[in-house]
């Protein structure tokens, strides 16, 4: 695949440290944050090869770890097709990571002990961070962790079940600024031997709006300091990330949005952590045309079919194009493209000489905020009592 060029940058006082989960040394200490619908295989794939991670005999899979979209734990107990292909690493994936969402301990338990007796992974991540209304609803992702016994409850079942598996947990701060449960939760996943947490620093409510906040980074890493704490939100550069490591304390960095359209960021994170100064990655349009077909052809040897391939490739066209002059009917276009011919020809007729734009490292991707919480009635009255909560919330289908 062609690579972009580096380009000169200054990256001084570089972080180079190792982050510890279970008896993997990840260096430099940057994951991919799982996201629905993003982070499957091919993306990984192509995040790694950035990032140093096409190894020939399978020892390496890249500098960094690259975690699984969100695959619900119902569904991967009862063998849902598309969770058991979601859940397909590379051969070159070492350690092979999954995220897991899941309501009920029971179906958690089952969920991760499956994963450990049939080696389907390295590592097991536990969403607690997810805002969206139909897992809030169900009283998972964001919402969860207010309910501080079925949270010890469900971390218990997933650690004792895990064996040597590493377990880890990524969380926000809580529902919103009046319910905020980081501190609680990361106490609790201590005691119950959780192997590392990931705070991302905005609350449920918050989406992705507004400014994260970097210092509850900081103050769970001071609550916590048995365990490593990696810290998410608005890392959007590897300047970024690296300034987050020294203003929190945090371990690590987990990224998501920053890498949209951009996998090449895992490039500038690997180079910034490994202190090189030369080695920032600013793809011209030609480059950039290259990588997104790469990206197209990937998801359809993935999927088995090459339109259905680049028909799950559209909704990264917008994340790739961010920046650069083209007009509004050609990005139309590019987005309803089905074949890999007709979306090379249509990026052929773009100015492929156009340098990367100023300005086009900033956020990307959602950015909605001050959102009224989906709670299942009463979620709220106790903070302990998690009765009605079962089997029943468990959603029934992966990837979101």
């Amino acid at each position: 695949m062609p690579m972009p060029s580096p380009t000169m940058n200054t990256t001084p006082n570089a972080v180079n440290t190792v982050l510890p989960i279970g008896p993997y040394a990840v260096r430099p200490p940057v994951v991919l944050a799982p996201m629905a619908g993003i982070t499957n295989a091919p993306f990984r794939t192509l995040c790694r090869s950035f990032a140093g991670g096409e190894s020939k005999d399978g020892a390496s899979g890249g500098k960094g770890l690259f975690v699984s979209e969100m695959i619900t734990t119902r569904a991967l107990v009862e063998r849902n097709e598309k969770t058991m292909q979601l859940i397909r690493f590379d051969a070159t994936e070492q350690p092979r990571s999954i995220q897991l969402y899941g309501v009920d301990p029971a179906t958690v338990g089952k969920a991760v002990r499956m994963i450990a007796e049939e080696d389907l992974a390295d590592h097991i991540d536990l969403n607690f961070g997810c805002p969206v209304p139909k897992v809030t609803r169900k009283g998972g992702g964001s919402a969860l962790p207010y309910k501080r016994n079925l949270l010890r409850s469900i971390l218990r079942e997933a650690v004792g079940g895990a064996g040597e598996l590493p377990v880890t947990m990524k969380m926000r701060k809580g529902i919103d600024d009046d319910h905020l449960t980081y501190l609680d939760a990361g106490r609790i996943a201590v005691e119950e031997g959780v192997t590392a947490i990931a705070l991302h620093g905005r609350t449920a409510a918050q989406h992705y709006g507004g400014t994260a906040d970097w210092d509850a980074i900081a103050r769970l890493k001071e609550h916590v300091p048995e365990i490593p704490v990696l810290g998410n939100g608005d890392i959007w550069s590897a300047g970024d990330a690296l300034r987050m490591v020294r203003e929190t304390g945090c371990d690590g960095v987990v990224v998501g949005r920053g890498c949209l359209g951009r996998p090449w960021l895992f490039a500038d994170l690997v180079a910034a952590f490994e202190g090189r100064t030369d080695a920032f990655v600013r793809p011209a349009l030609r480059e950039v045309a290259d990588v997104m077909v790469r990206h197209a052809t990937l998801l359809g040897e993935w999927i088995g079919d090459e339109s259905r391939g680049v028909i799950d490739f559209r909704k990264h066209v917008a994340w790739y194009l961010k920046g650069f002059a083209v007009g509004s009917e050609m990005r139309r276009r590019l987005a309803i493209t089905s074949s890999l011919e007709e979306l090379r020809a249509g990026l052929d007729e773009l100015d492929l000489d156009q340098p990367w734009p100023t300005g086009a490292d900033g956020p990307r991707g959602r950015t909605s905020g001050n959102n009224r919480v989906v709670l299942p009635d009463g979620w709220l009255k106790d903070r302990y009592d998690c009765a009605g909560v079962g089997e029943e919330a468990e959603l029934d289908a992966s990837g979101g």
